[in-house]
């Protein structure tokens, strides 16, 4: 599904940076160290262009990509034996229920003020209002307590949630390799002795300059966010759930529990419930997620064999 998309001053500055490494990695790193007329200058600017194409897909995917939306009929069901956890309020101890968009909210769930709607397995956020607390180990619980406070992520003027993390987490992906290629090229190019004409250049001097100094800051943000997403994947936990999780686990410790996440289905599994289940397409921007959002396998559902 695909959604509108107002102005927005962070995408802007996104894609004014991916324009200006593209054409300073390809008309002067490229080009001062190989040549662009020579066959391993034309290859990496192949191969560079391919890298730029996918970071400028794959992020427009992401902005434009509906995280995924609460039908208005969904209604939960808590005599469906199918379904041993639900996920409650932590004050009352009521299924979740937005009052705003007036539907009942699906396990994962949260809602954006900024969407003005709830979203789907909402990936992001950064400021709590509750931390849930645990009194039972995590595979006892009939019911999770959560209540949050949304974040929108203003870099891609959109939520990420269910239907958007695959391509997100891919365009980050891809963002790395490009900025890493980025800077190698840049340092290969400052070994060749530049002549008079260019040294005498501002522009040159300039270019390098803004370029080292967006690339290196920009490549070792990007590398820890990704491998940040790299271990939540792996988890099956959203930035949400880790914060929940790290009080949830000291709460537990602290009863003579031990917690587990619900959502831990094992490494691989883990993997594929976001990124699909073909290994190949795990680096294509494709939409593989498993299930609708509406209900996640848990670890009870594994030591049970139940599928969905």
């Amino acid at each position: 599904m695909k959604r509108g998309c107002r102005f927005s001053f962070h995408v802007c500055v996104i894609v004014a940076a991916i324009v200006y490494i593209y054409f300073s990695t390809v008309f002067i790193f490229i080009d001062q160290w190989f040549g662009l007329g020579s066959s391993p200058g034309l290859l990496n600017a192949a191969v560079f262009t391919c890298l730029a194409l996918m970071c400028v897909y794959t992020y427009a995917l992401a902005i434009f990509t509906d995280p995924g939306r609460i039908p208005a009929s969904y209604v939960p069901d808590v005599e469906d034996a199918d379904t041993p956890m639900h996920e409650i309020k932590r004050k009352g101890g009521d299924l979740r229920y937005c009052q705003k968009c007036a539907l009942h909210k699906p396990p994962r769930a949260h809602h954006c003020r900024v969407c003005n709607r709830c979203v789907l397995r909402m990936v992001c956020l950064v400021y709590l209002l509750f931390m849930p607390f645990l009194e039972c180990p995590g595979y006892c619980l009939k019911v999770l307590p959560l209540e949050f406070k949304d974040h929108h992520c203003v870099w891609l003027n959109n939520c990420v949630g269910h239907a958007n993390y695959k391509t997100f987490f891919i365009f980050i992906v891809y963002a790395v390799v490009s900025c890493i290629y980025s800077l190698v090229l840049l340092c290969g190019s400052l070994t060749v002795d530049m002549t008079d004409e260019e040294q005498n250049e501002g522009f040159f001097r300039a270019a390098y300059v803004i370029s080292g100094l967006l690339l290196v800051p920009l490549t070792l943000a990007l590398t820890i966010f990704m491998f940040w997403h790299v271990y939540l994947i792996l988890q099956n936990k959203t930035t949400i759930e880790y914060h929940e999780g790290v009080r949830a686990m000291w709460l537990a410790e602290k009863g003579g529990y031990l917690y587990s996440h619900p959502y831990d289905l094992g490494a691989y599994e883990n993997m594929i419930s976001v990124l699909g289940p073909n290994i190949f397409c795990w680096v294509c921007p494709t939409s593989e997620q498993i299930g609708s959002g509406l209900r996640f396998r848990t670890g009870v559902d594994k030591l049970a064999g139940t599928s969905f």
